[in-house]
């Protein structure tokens, strides 16, 4: 078991995405918003006052952001409860301790997945070395080599992934497939990541051990396809995406409420 958490508990944490991270209007979060400046629905428990109904007062990007648990872990171990709020405290120290966290805890999941789907000495050594650097001071976070760090991270995910798809040759990587209707093709093993799926029509297809590392599926079609063994997909491309009770999804993934109004929508 991996020594991290990697699922957000807003109950440990002080509302830090709220405050550290800028907003912007044409993302789906309301209005514009800079960084440091707490948004005007987070009351004074660090709660949003609006959570239960986010995506109908205007405010659908929450719904599709996760720190993988680098919230609570920044608040009650980096800074040893020390919140935002307290005299002194260098929010924009703070802001960018925050999106190396998110980074290093969004990797430790990737590897874990990795790791478990094809287990291999060097993966396990490297998400061993990824978790131990998320023990580290703001300071050693700050001046660490980010983007070597998710150079080997990459690499790793690359050789899982090949592993697990084997010959299967359909590569999509980085393919611009927004608003293309893929109903009927096979996508099986397909390495989709960092594919624009953004609104394209997937429904009913069987995705099983498809690639989808960074892959946006915002508003894609999902419904009744088969994701349950896909690749690297996260709960925010979830969030995002369109589905409903057929939709197949990987252990671990919530299927989210807003799915059963999509659905109701669609039978209106």
């Amino acid at each position: 078991m991996i020594p991290l958490e990697l699922a957000a508990d807003c109950g440990r944490c002080a509302g830090l995405c709220c405050v550290l991270a800028p907003f912007r209007a044409a993302d789906g979060f309301g209005v514009d918003k800079p960084s440091g400046t707490p948004c005007s629905h987070l009351d004074d428990a660090n709660r949003c006052s609006i959570h239960d109904r986010l995506r109908t007062s205007g405010w659908p990007g929450c719904t599709v952001f996760d720190c993988f648990g680098a919230g609570q872990h920044v608040t009650q171990s980096t800074y040893a409860g020390t919140s935002w709020r307290d005299p002194g405290v260098d929010r924009s120290e703070m802001a960018a301790v925050l999106s190396v966290m998110r980074q290093l805890h969004e990797a430790v999941r990737h590897l874990d997945e990795a790791q478990r789907r094809a287990p291999d000495p060097a993966t396990d050594a490297l998400l061993a070395r990824v978790v131990a650097l998320t023990d580290g001071t703001p300071t050693e976070l700050l001046t660490l080599d980010l983007g070597a760090v998710m150079g080997e991270v990459g690499a790793a995910l690359r050789v899982a992934s090949a592993a697990v798809r084997g010959s299967r040759p359909t590569d999509l990587a980085r393919a611009d497939l927004a608003g293309r209707d893929l109903r009927g093709g096979d996508l099986r093993g397909a390495d989709l990541h960092g594919a624009l799926l953004l609104r394209a029509d997937l429904r009913g297809c069987d995705l099983a051990e498809a690639d989808l590392l960074g892959a946006d599926v915002r508003d894609a079609d999902l419904r009744g396809a088969d994701l349950s063994t896909a690749l690297f997909l996260t709960q925010p491309q979830v969030n995002g995406a369109v589905g409903d009770g057929r939709t197949l999804l990987p252990a671990g993934l919530e299927r989210p409420g807003h799915w059963s109004t999509q659905e109701q929508s669609t039978q209106e």
